[in-house]
């Protein structure tokens, strides 16, 4: 069970980081695009900035959600350094609980942001302003069940993914 959770939790991870660096380019792409006609062409698109603002919230919530699994998040690991591989253990543990009741409340107040919000319309770009602050109940439901994954890698004594690992740093 848990190789298949495993290997699913990695494709969800993998997706998540490519949706975030094409949102990432697309983005780069569109304020190119404002500059150029701001000072090129001296009209600005009126949509751009929206647009590139609505495509941020997305890759960046994509990105810390896959930041949970494969562990490149931010964190201070001076205090669990200092203490015994079986404290240490434990305090990964609850670190995984915290993160996951994290995800949690962003799915569910996330997901009251996009209803309460999915009947404004954003003017320059005509979707509901819903779209923009969907990304926070996904990835949040994506941060608790990446979560899982780590409380029971750490509760059987497996290596879990959120270890410090020489490839994010």
């Amino acid at each position: 069970m848990l190789d298949g959770l495993k290997r699913m939790n990695r494709a969800a991870s993998a997706a998540l980081l490519c949706a975030g660096a094409v949102g990432l380019i697309a983005m780069t792409a569109i304020i190119g695009w404002q500059v150029f006609g701001r000072f090129v062409l001296n009209d600005s698109p009126s949509w751009a900035e929206q647009a590139a603002l609505v495509l941020m919230i997305w890759y960046v919530f994509f990105a810390a959600a896959a930041g949970v699994r494969e562990g490149f998040h931010i964190r201070i690991v001076a205090v669990q350094s200092a203490l015994r591989p079986s404290r240490r253990r434990v305090l990964r543990l609850l670190a995984h609980v915290i993160v996951g009741l994290g995800g949690i409340a962003l799915l569910v107040w996330g997901g009251e942001l996009v209803a309460r919000t999915w009947s404004h319309v954003i003017p320059t770009l005509g979707l509901p302003r819903g779209v923009a602050y969907l990304p926070l109940p996904l990835s949040g439901a994506l941060m608790a069940f990446f979560a899982v994954e780590l409380i029971i890698e750490d509760s059987t004594g497996e290596e879990s993914a959120d270890v410090e690992d020489g490839q994010w740093s």
